[in-house]
């Protein structure tokens, strides 16, 4: 076995050590990701007004809601590269990730023609306010355009991980984000072309991001090595990667409902509080850093592992990774709650955006701990061939309950904060099954059932 491939290996070994080094450039790949992300909403903000940042912020869970199914298929695949990668069936390894591949060129086409005829369908669905929807289905239509960059991104990320690399995709994405914030300062800041500006930025830093990482995979070691030749469908690789993808799709495209139904909601208050509670979920993808790290890693390890049929190992790990991100997301939510009126300002000064940021923050950061075990336990069943397990979980608690419960309330009792209590509350309740499930179901023998 060569170098790279016992690098990359997570059966043998230290478990917190590899689970640690595998994580650590998720960490930043994921920090470096909001980063650029934040940059599209503080340069918009603070140089186009609350208008075009309500418009940036009111597309982002339907964004999420377009592209989340999608990616979710990628992380079935993910799953069945990792698991073969264990078990050093290096055929199937190779046949998984070309039909991956072509699954995510597809995808991308499909989702550019969906996004550009639907925008203005679906913004005006979810009450996106009268002088917000124009910009905003310009800046939908344009990300959109480049939906096969970030769908096969992800896909090529996905794979590097399957196999144990995280460090690499760090590199491109650190690249891809400068590319990222210095079109926006050019386009944005400089030549004041509008919220579309930033959408083309964001398009753009998507394509030299998907090509490294292609370029990489072309010269990867033989293992997991791409050729453009054998880019097609394998039905019976599809078909384990449709099982085991469509429950995590599924469940993606769930808590991406439900958001939007939150949006729809918010969007009811008018455009200070969209302006507000974009500016509060930009900062919140940072509190989610260690715990989507974490659960990302924790899936690779697990599916790995029970590939090669290490069932102690695998558990060892999973409890080893729910603690660590547990602990970090806390941490991090502590520091927002207690910084939250700043933060908040730094995407848009204005008295009534900081307030409904700052509220919004300060009801839902204290909970991030069991934002964290969900993910992870989540995590640990999808790398276990259990996805349905989550995808059930989520629709009950993250989008039935959620939902019940915004619609009922909401009618009732019209404040912003009681929508802002439907997230810990939901998050409660998925903690709760899921830590029944984790410690009296059979998970580890997923693969053979």
């Amino acid at each position: 076995m060569s170098n790279t491939q016992s690098k990359t290996l997570m059966t043998e070994g230290s478990i917190w050590k590899k689970i640690i080094a595998f994580a650590i450039p998720l960490f930043l790949g994921n920090l470096f990701q909001q980063l650029y992300n934040t940059a599209d909403s503080l340069i918009v903000g603070n140089f186009l007004g609350s208008n075009a940042l309500a418009a940036v912020s009111s597309s982002g869970n339907l964004i999420f809601l377009m592209v989340g199914f999608f990616n979710g298929i990628a992380m079935g695949a993910g799953v069945v590269i990792a698991r073969y990668y264990g078990a050093r069936d290096i055929d199937r390894v190779q046949k998984a990730l070309h039909t991956t591949i072509a699954f995510g060129i597809t995808a991308g086409i499909l989702l550019t023609v969906i996004g550009v005829v639907m925008a203005p369908i679906i913004l005006v669905w979810m009450g996106t306010p009268e002088d917000v929807l124009p910009n905003s289905v310009v800046y939908f239509r344009i990300y959109f355009c480049g939906s096969i960059a970030f769908v096969l991104y992800n896909i090529f990320v996905g794979i590097l991980q399957s196999v144990g690399d995280s460090r690499r995709p760090l590199m491109y994405l650190i690249i891809s984000s400068a590319v990222n914030v210095v079109l926006d300062l050019l386009l944005v800041a400089v030549f004041r072309f509008g919220v579309g500006a930033a959408a083309l930025a964001t398009i753009i830093s998507q394509f030299v991001s998907a090509l490294l990482c292609f370029r990489h995979l072309l010269r990867a070691p033989e293992d997991y090595r791409v050729s453009i030749k054998k880019i097609r469908f394998h039905i019976p690789l599809l078909r384990q990667i449709i099982s085991n993808g469509l429950p995590a799709g599924i469940q993606n495209s769930i808590i991406a409902f439900a958001n939007v139904v939150v949006q729809s909601n918010i969007n009811s208050f008018g455009k200070m509080a969209v302006a507000g509670c974009g500016a509060y979920s930009k900062i919140e993808g940072f509190g989610f850093l260690p715990i989507t790290c974490f659960a990302l890693s924790l899936t690779t390890f697990v599916s790995q592992n029970l590939g090669a049929k290490q069932y102690e190992r695998a558990k060892k790990g999973a409890r080893f990774g729910i603690l660590c991100s547990i602990i970090m997301a806390e941490l991090v939510g502590i520091i927002i709650n207690v910084f939250a009126p700043a933060l908040i300002a730094a995407f848009n000064n204005d008295p009534q955006v900081v307030a409904f940021g700052t509220a919004q923050a300060r009801t839902v950061t204290l909970f991030y701990f069991l934002l964290a075990f969900s993910h992870c336990i989540a995590g640990i069943l999808r790398g276990a061939g259990k996805s349905t397990v989550p995808m059930l979980v989520m629709l009950c608690c993250w989008c039935v309950i959620r939902v019940t419960y915004i619609t009922v309330i909401v009618h009732f009792i019209p404040v912003i904060n009681v929508i802002f209590w439907a997230y810990p509350l939901t998050w409660t309740l998925s903690s709760i099954v899921f830590l029944i499930y984790f410690l009296k179901a059979d998970w580890v023998h997923g693969f053979e059932h």
